[in-house]
């Protein structure tokens, strides 16, 4: 199984992991400054994590999540893992409510946003390293359900696989599988896309 699937991804951020710690134990006493950092390291992970869930109500859902974390934080016992899976799943059962709000009119229910595709073996690299465009995320969205939700959590959110299980009521094995077999679906994904955008005889078009 391809390592890219076993470990959460961190994205290039402002703060090292290790300091982020400190932070977040600095807003849980309340000190806005530090809450301010926590906010501007964790929010695009939400957004993004929001979008693939509810589309372009995605700012509205993490607005409405970040009142709550906001308010729950003092409360909130954990370390940085912790938090992001804390957060993760306010923001999931957010999108969840807002789901069920629009159901008084025409909506895609969240399972149909995930439309099966067939798997690849390789570039699963190439697949991570383009997760923080809007194209990618549509991508995201057009897996399978179990396999989406495990990418967003892994390789966006950041989580670890027994974190990420927790959210899923998974085992962290079988989020593994899910977050391993998505990738290679990105993978074939992006390599279609490369090769459309080239001519027969292999030149760009």
């Amino acid at each position: 199984m391809s390592s890219t699937a076993g470990r959460p991804h961190e994205p290039a951020t402002g703060t090292p992991p290790s300091a982020l710690d400190d932070v977040l134990a600095a807003a849980r006493r309340g000190d806005p400054s530090a809450f301010s950092t926590l906010y501007r390291e964790t929010h695009p992970r939400l957004l993004r994590y929001a979008t693939s869930l509810v589309g372009q109500d995605a700012e509205d859902v993490t607005a409405e999540a970040w009142l709550q974390i906001a308010r729950d934080l003092p409360r909130f016992s954990g370390d940085l893992m912790g938090f992001r899976g804390w957060t993760a799943t306010i923001v999931r059962n957010r999108a969840f409510d807002h789901l069920r709000a629009l159901q008084r009119r025409p909506t895609i229910p969240l399972e149909e946003f995930f439309l099966d595709r067939a798997a690849e073996p390789d570039a699963a690299t190439t697949a991570t390293d383009n997760l923080g465009t809007s194209a990618a995320l549509r991508m995201i969205a057009s897996l399978p359900a179990d396999q989406a939700e495990a990418v967003l959590l892994r390789v966006v959110i950041g989580l670890d696989a027994t974190s990420a299980g927790r959210i899923l009521d998974k085992r962290p094995g079988a989020v593994r599988v899910a977050a391993h077999r998505g990738l290679k679906n990105l993978a074939k994904m992006l390599e279609a896309q490369a090769f459309e955008g080239r001519g027969t005889d292999g030149e760009e078009q």
